[in-house]
């Protein structure tokens, strides 16, 4: 019966409140950031990820939010691109793979250059460290801690530890994401 309530509620609220929303993902190669937008998209892991080859865009509608991903690429080849997509946009989605410690100053240094960039001021970060499946996989304590993120007091900032596999934490992703959302100027 709840469940019935609840479906109605969400469907009167749609009636009245949209919300639209477009988000930047960015991160090194092989982060994850191509299985996290299928996972947000579809709910389902994939093994078979080929790297992303500049960029990729989805829209995804989730209750009464709509979300413009734009997936980049993290090979360094792409990393120019990065502050073009990340333009205007109301919050920008940095994955980095937590397990793989021999990358963390990598993600580090690309973090902190794309942060900045003058036009990215003021727009919110979200640092996922993805992979938390993995043993080896750093916690979010441990991550802020090697990126660095609490000297970052211009834009509001989250890190949380994730498994885009597992889907391990990827509702209070989104729910962050919708709440700090900067609105589009």
């Amino acid at each position: 019966m709840t469940g019935i309530i609840k479906a109605l509620l969400d469907w009167l609220r749609s009636l009245f409140w949209k919300e639209e929303m477009e988000l930047t993902l960015v991160g090194l190669q092989n982060s994850g950031k191509t299985t996290l937008v299928n996972v947000i998209a579809s709910g389902h892991f994939t093994e078979d990820m080929i790297p992303t080859v500049g960029f990729n865009m989805r829209k995804v509608t989730k209750g009464n939010v709509t979300m413009k991903l734009w997936d980049i690429g993290g090979q360094p080849r792409f990393r120019s691109m990065w502050e073009r997509y990340c333009r205007g946009v109301n919050a920008i989605v940095f994955v980095v793979d937590s397990a793989d410690h021999a990358k963390i100053d990598q993600a580090r240094a690309e973090l902190w250059s794309l942060l900045e960039k003058p036009q990215l001021y003021n727009i919110p970060v979200l640092v996922l460290g993805n992979k938390n499946d993995l043993d080896e996989a750093l916690t979010a304590e441990e991550l802020i801690d090697a990126i660095n993120l609490k000297n970052i007091t211009n834009r509001d900032m989250a890190c949380y530890s994730i498994s885009a596999k597992n889907q391990t934490n990827i509702d209070i992703t989104l729910q962050w994401l919708i709440k700090h959302s900067k609105p589009k100027q």
